[in-house]
């Protein structure tokens, strides 16, 4: 077995994933021919692929959001929302999650006529028929933009399905010039509702837009944190001796944060993965999860974005049990949903890796160094 293989077979648990961040290339060009959407820069699968790829990988969140002009441009009818949904499902079988919070903005889904409410009708009926198909478990976020001033109708619409499958309220969109507290209505309402939040903050934007989005908004997670490591107090040769305010904070409250790899690096978040903050703050025990944000844009899945995590960071696989665990901890579903997960599937799941494991090295007398080491 390939670290490849075993990751991909364990259980794995996915927070923070956009649903029009994730389409197949040819149900693109499909959606896009039925709509009549003539603006794709190619109609061949395997280019057009790669055509989200370079134009995500600019080191620009900015630029990284203008593939989604074209996402959103063919997910404007209810067949085709449904469609996405219910393929996102599959994909998460396939790549071996058990568990999936995906999220959209319903503003960007009204071009043809369609309401708020018949968008998140139709994700949630193709997630469901993925998790009857496919056995996989699923939560529905709602997401307001930080541009907007329309926040509280998503806030609103998010707890109006809240026994539906939507399971939480997010801000999204770019940082700059839009801070969280802008849309403290919308997040007074959630709370009074006793309603799940999370926000991406500390992305395109320093610790302040973490220490709003927590203070100020009552976050439950954040989604990136890449810039909580402004709050970490270092020593002169680098090492991690202390902790600010607000990452102690953090670390104390057991704050889940969402941490993308690759996409961070794609919007220039970070310069480089080996240079990402999730090694130190792994170390340090927060409470991160691993995640894809958007598969299609960065060209990820889970399993690898937890290869590249084992390779830059010297992830074991009880780390990646305990990522996993940690996520399914921080999902948005009710607590004994959480543990059916958790000791039903997940644990189950990474127990019977290790016996295979063990089995195979057992039978190895010559060779133990060709197992892989995670």
């Amino acid at each position: 077995m390939t670290t490849e293989n075993i990751i991909r077979d364990v259980p794995k648990v996915l927070l923070h994933d956009h649903l029009d961040g994730g389409l197949r290339p040819e149900t693109i060009i499909a959606l896009a021919e039925e709509q009549g959407y003539d603006k794709l820069p190619t109609k061949e699968p395997t280019a057009l692929a790669e055509w989200f790829h370079r134009g995500a990988n600019k080191g620009s969140l900015v630029e990284y959001l203008q593939g989604f002009e074209h996402t959103c441009a063919v997910m404007q009818s209810i067949g085709a929302l449904e469609r996405v949904a219910y393929e996102m499902m599959e994909d998460m079988k396939n790549d071996g999650v058990c568990y999936v919070e995906t999220r959209f903005a319903p503003v960007f889904h009204t071009q043809n006529g369609l309401y708020y409410e018949d968008s998140v009708n139709a994700v949630l009926k193709g997630l469901k028929r993925g998790r009857q198909d496919f056995g996989v478990g699923y939560g529905l976020i709602i997401c307001g933009m930080r541009n907007m001033k329309n926040t509280l109708d998503f806030a609103e619409l998010a707890v109006n399905f809240r026994n539906k499958g939507v399971v939480g309220f997010d801000l999204a969109g770019e940082e700059g010039g839009y801070p969280p507290k802008k849309h403290i209505e919308a997040f007074q309402f959630i709370q009074r509702a006793n309603f799940n939040i999370t926000i991406h903050a500390g992305e395109a934007f320093g610790k302040e837009s973490i220490w709003q989005a927590i203070q100020w908004c009552d976050a439950h997670r954040i989604g990136h944190a890449t810039h909580l490591m402004e709050d970490l107090i270092y020593d002169n040769d680098g090492n991690v001796v202390g902790f600010g305010e607000l990452a102690q904070y953090i670390l104390d409250k057991r704050i889940p944060l969402e941490i993308c790899l690759l996409s961070n690096v794609h919007t220039g978040a970070v310069d480089k993965l080996e240079n990402h903050p999730f090694g130190t703050l792994f170390r340090e025990k927060f409470r991160v999860t691993i995640n894809t944000d958007d598969r299609l844009m960065s060209d990820t899945t889970m399993t690898n974005e937890f290869l590249l995590a084992t390779k830059h960071f010297n992830l074991t696989l009880d780390d990646v049990e305990k990522i996993t665990i940690n996520a399914m901890k921080s999902a948005f579903i009710h607590y004994d949903e959480r543990l059916y997960y958790i000791y039903n599937i997940i644990k189950p799941g990474y127990q019977k890796i290790k016996d295979k494991l063990l089995s195979l090295k057992n039978l190895s007398t010559e060779n133990e160094e060709t197992f892989p080491k995670l």
